[in-house]
């Protein structure tokens, strides 16, 4: 991941006001922004499945455009009430037969594990996460509407987890009998001599 292009699309499933989402690239230690927006649900407020439809399409002409490499959306939380929560997961469903119609794997996230990986502590504000989802992308404003900002650090906490998931996996994959003799020829580090 770290040599080649890695994108991802982010998403903020919202279970009543608008659902964020945003595409960041990855191309060496550098992240970029290539999409922000929200879709609002219409006005005066449509049937359930009629939005459900404009939510599907989107993610699928996302993925379609930028051929991302994962999905990262926001996990249903406790917090919510019940019906909130349906919904919410109603919207979920539908971003996840998106992703897995067009053969991209999804990822989920809680709130506090996106804020602590982005902001560096899980409970930050808005604000917080919204500064460092700017400084992060190199941004010259503040990203909005917030949900599109959400979905920008969505993106960018899957990146940071899959990055450090494959620096593990690269120090514990055992090295080839060649690689290893190699290795053992190289002077050991010295250290430093105290005074």
């Amino acid at each position: 991941m770290t040599s080649q292009s890695y994108c991802v699309l982010g998403i903020d499933p919202a279970a009543a006001g608008a659902t964020g989402f945003g595409v960041v690239e990855r191309q060496g230690n550098r992240c970029r922004l290539l999409r922000l927006g929200a879709l609002r649900p219409p006005k005066p407020p449509a049937a359930l499945n009629i939005h459900l439809c404009r939510i599907h399409r989107l993610i699928t002409e996302l993925i379609q455009e930028f051929q991302p490499r994962a999905v990262a959306l926001e996990s249903v939380f406790a917090a919510l009430n019940v019906k909130a929560a349906l919904r919410l997961a109603e919207v979920r469903g539908v971003v996840l037969l998106a992703a897995a119609q067009g053969g991209v794997p999804a990822f989920s996230y809680s709130p506090r594990e996106v804020k602590a990986t982005v902001a560096g502590y899980g409970h930050a504000g808005k604000e917080q996460v919204q500064q460092m989802v700017r400084a992060l992308l190199s941004m010259t404003e503040t990203p909005e509407p917030a949900d599109a900002s959400d979905a920008l650090a969505l993106a960018l906490c899957h990146i940071h987890i899959a990055e450090g998931k494959e620096r593990v996996a690269a120090a514990v994959t055992p090295r080839s009998p060649a690689e290893v003799r190699r290795g053992n020829r190289e002077p050991p580090a010295r250290l430093p001599s105290v005074p």
